[in-house]
């Protein structure tokens, strides 16, 4: 039995047993409440239920059965994401409170811990707290790995390259993104921002991630995460089409897969959009939020739709982590977005949100009531926003498509604007903005809405 399991989890177990617990759980997943109570006890009392597996295996699958058919309905999938982050994290308090673990059982219990978080969001007060709090109990106890070797403390060289030249880089596009070259103060940053995007060159250059704990040391990324963990990741370049696809993979196993020449590989992994910084939080420490995210901008003119992301921060944090030649396709997002690149060379095209009112970005149309649902695709994984409606049919990154899409070439392509963000260098994109990015090499890159 390991005490350190029942010490963390027992505000957790305690709420399980209590009577007010079955009516947070609504129909269906009250019929699960008897089973979940019956395991925590056993839990309390250090009697494990010789089958607390067993049953909890098909209260998980269920769950997360229900919780995807919700997703793409009327229903509210919260009771579903309750249940599954629960009976998973119970699942897990089987085996540490139970048994000494063997490495293998270790290695499952993080990764199930992690698909709460994932798949669920871990909701109810203090379950993402408590998640992570076993995760990193059980890698320290089960799973140690060699502590990474920070390099030495070099001077902070900040990226303070010239202006772009007027040229653009793509074809598609008809001038560059602006480039500053040094951050403007609030007052400058909230007025330019409602009225284009702008790149401030070298604006992440003394972030940690890009110094002593740095982002583009393989064995740094293994380190922080820790052994057993798992993330989401698009399979396929794009996710128009329909051989994309989407799993939960070892964390080990993509870092492998970055280290490989994916260039000619018939399989592309991304990681995609992914609130990566919550669930390793090592990383978070590794970045600075700029004050810029915080200064409340109004509804531009050209968006007067945009609202902050509904959470207490307003504030979402995603990161991108992929081989050369991911791309996202062209589309829109309904905030504010301050996109940092941290690692590699990547390749931006842009245009302002008047290309889509006139249909030059070719939109996909709204689905049809009734049509088939599993090829629906969400575009750059906008979980808080999906539609296809804000993605483009058109490929921003090839010449080859002038007869298709005769409107995108008459009135997106002469407002379009490109540039190539380096290592350091953060854009500032209002909403509505269409854009699409491809990576020149491994990149690795942080989108903060705000």
């Amino acid at each position: 039995m390991q005490p350190w399991a029942l010490q963390l989890a027992d505000r957790f177990l305690h709420h399980i047993l209590t009577p007010s617990y079955s009516k947070e759980l609504a129909e269906p997943c009250k019929g699960h409440v008897n089973t979940l109570q019956n395991v925590a006890q056993s839990i309390v009392d250090s009697c494990p239920r010789p089958r607390s597996s067993d049953e909890l295996d098909p209260i998980i699958e269920q769950a997360y059965v229900s919780l995807v058919a919700s997703s793409s309905s009327t229903a509210d999938p919260f009771q579903w994401r309750r249940l599954y982050s629960d009976a998973s994290v119970l699942r897990c308090l089987v085996d540490l409170t139970s048994q000494a673990l063997d490495e293998e059982s270790a290695m499952s219990c993080v990764a199930r811990l992690d698909h709460a978080l994932i798949v669920a969001g871990a909701p109810g007060q203090g379950m993402q707290s408590l998640i992570r709090d076993l995760i990193s109990k059980t890698q320290a106890e089960y799973l140690p790995r060699e502590p990474f070797k920070y390099p030495p403390k070099l001077p902070v060289r900040p990226n303070r390259s010239p202006s772009a030249p007027h040229t653009p880089i793509l074809s598609t596009s008809s001038g560059t993104i602006p480039r500053l070259v040094d951050a403007p103060p609030l007052s400058v940053f909230r007025r330019e921002v409602m009225i284009r995007p702008f790149i401030m060159t070298g604006f992440a250059s003394d972030w940690p991630a890009m110094n002593d704990h740095p982002w583009h040391s393989i064995d740094y990324l293994r380190s922080v995460a820790g052994r057993g963990r798992v993330i989401p990741v698009e399979i396929g370049k794009d996710y128009r089409t329909d051989d994309w696809t989407q799993r939960i993979m070892p964390w080990d196993d993509f870092l492998d897969s970055l280290e490989k020449d994916t260039t000619h590989s018939q399989t592309i992994l991304y990681m995609a959009q992914h609130n990566l910084l919550s669930q390793f939080c090592g990383l978070r420490e590794d970045i600075v939020v700029p004050d810029y995210v915080f200064t409340a901008p109004q509804a531009p003119a050209t968006y007067p739709l945009y609202r902050p992301p509904d959470n207490e921060e307003e504030l979402a944090l995603n990161a991108w982590l992929g081989p050369t030649g991911t791309t996202s396709p062209a589309h829109t997002d309904p905030f504010f977005n301050l996109y940092t690149q941290v690692v590699g060379r990547k390749t931006i095209w842009l245009a302002p949100p008047k290309a889509g009112v006139t249909n030059a970005m070719y939109p996909y149309p709204p689905p049809s009531v009734g049509c088939d649902t599993e090829h629906i695709h969400n575009p750059a994984a906008n979980s808080l926003a999906p539609s296809m409606t804000n993605t483009a049919q058109v490929d921003v990154f090839s010449d080859q498509n002038k007869d298709k899409f005769p409107l995108f070439w008459q009135d997106a392509v002469p407002e379009a604007l490109s540039a190539t963000l380096e290592p350091g260098d953060a854009l500032a994109i209002p909403p509505g903005w269409w854009h699409a990015m491809r990576s020149e090499e491994t990149s690795f890159s942080l989108s903060i809405w705000f």
